[in-house]
Parts: structure tokens; sequence; C-alpha cells
């Protein structure tokens, strides 16, 4: 295991916090982080969205290459701590975080928000991922919006009857012809949501459990519709610490803080 006794000393006092952006509470993590005097802020973003939104202070965008990059990145940056702030969905880096935090031997944390819990009302078809999500759309559904980001629309293109209505932050490569792209980005109001679904006369959501407030209003406006929705389970988070928001994860870093200095 690697481990650089002289990591605090090396930059002058300030710790360094490596942060895996993927959502709106990242933003908001690194927006306090960087309010927090002795604390240096890098903000990672894989560039997979081309605008992605502000962020405050250092902003590193781009893979590493793999769990080997990213423990060449800790080592090399000597960064303290890790905070893993990426999308529920993006198992992989989150997988590489784990790795490259245990080998280079820093303390991290996964900031996960809860997933979306089904309540009475609610009509969803759970599914284990998107190929399966597919699988799972009856063929009585004839008007589809489909909110599962861009970049998992492949298989739907194999569905030649229904009319979609595809949002997401930014368009994609892949074309589905009976369609029409809403570019926009969260959060969402419930007003809006449901003047949404009824415009377009929508009878069926595919969306992943992302879970938060930001697009949580499509759910609601699909109860109260009736309008079921074929809803993607999470997948199977790696064996590491979690905090369950923004204000939990400040607190985790500061009592590893506390026992570092005191």
């Amino acid at each position: 295991m690697f481990v650089n006794p002289d990591w605090i000393s090396d930059h002058a006092g300030m710790v360094r916090v490596l942060v895996l952006c993927g959502t709106g509470d990242a933003i908001e993590l690194v927006a306090k982080l960087s309010e927090i005097s002795d604390i240096e802020v890098i903000a990672s973003l894989a560039g997979r969205t081309r605008q992605p939104a502000s962020l405050t202070g250092t902003v590193r965008i781009g893979g590493f290459g793999g769990a080997d990059g990213l423990t060449t990145y800790l080592q090399t940056q000597k960064i303290d701590y890790l905070i893993d702030a990426t999308h529920p969905f993006a198992i992989q880096m989150s997988d590489h975080a784990v790795a490259a935090t245990k080998a280079v031997g820093i303390p991290s944390v996964m900031l996960v928000r809860p997933a979306w819990e089904k309540v009475s009302g609610d009509r969803w078809i759970e599914v284990e991922s998107v190929e399966a999500a597919v699988q799972a759309i009856p063929v009585t559904a004839k008007r589809i919006f489909l909110t599962i980001g861009r970049q998992q629309l492949a298989p739907f293109t194999t569905l030649k009857e229904p009319w979609f209505l595809i949002r997401s932050i930014e368009s994609s490569d892949v074309v589905i012809p009976n369609s029409k792209i809403l570019l926009d980005r969260g959060p969402f109001s419930l007003d809006r949501e449901r003047q949404l679904l009824r415009d377009d006369r929508i009878d069926l959501i595919v969306s992943k459990n992302s879970g938060g407030e930001a697009t949580y209003a499509k759910v609601v406006a699909a109860r109260e519709l009736d309008i079921p929705i074929v809803m993607v389970q999470r997948p199977v988070m790696p064996n590491v610490e979690q905090v369950e928001s923004v204000d939990r994860a400040i607190d985790w870093l500061q009592d590893r803080l506390k026992g570092k200095f005191n």
C-alpha cells in the first residue's frame, strides 16, 4: 500500500479533497467545501456533458484511465480525501474510486442520495437495466417519455411502433426517428411536469431511479395522472462508507480533519 507520510506538509497545510462530480449534490458540495478554510477542492468531471453546470474552484475534466490511472492521479496530486459524488448509475467510476483509494491508502466516502421509494398510487414496472426496460414496455404503450439521459438510447431504436419524447441535457448521436427531443436540465416543477405529460399525451415513462428532488416531480405527476413508469433500479453499490446528503459528507470530512490535527 502506498502511503505518503508528508502528505499534509507537502502542500503548506492545505488539505486536498478530490470530489468526483456528476450530480447537483456534487455542485452544492464543491461550493460549500470551497468556503472552508485550509481545504483545497478539486472537482472532477468525466466530460460526458459538453456544457456542464458551473463548479467552484479547480475543475478537472476527463477520465483518469481506469483505476490505475486514478491511483496515479491521487499519488501525484497528493490527494488527502476523496468524495465520490457521481451519479448513482456511474458504477464503474465508483468501483475505480474504491480500488484507487484502497491502493493509495486515503479515506473516501460515497455521497449517495436515497433512491425513490414506491408509494401508494405509483404504477412502477421495476427492471434491473435499460435493456430490460425495453423488453418490459407494454405493446399498448404508444407515446413514451424517455428520461434516462442520452447515453443509453440505442436499445430503444428496436422499437418501431411507439412515439418518443426524449429529454436530456444534451443531444445524442443516437437517432430515434419517431421522436421529439427536449433539451433541458432540472430541477423540474410539478406543474411543469404535469403539463408536459398532458400536452404530449404520454402513456408511459421510462426512468432511472436516480433519487433526489430535482427530477422527482415526474414521478408525482405520473402518479396523479395514473401513468405507469418503467423504473430502472440502481446497480449494486460498492462496499464503501456512504452518506446521504451534502451536509453529511461535510460532517464526514470535518470529523476526519479533527482526528488528523487534534
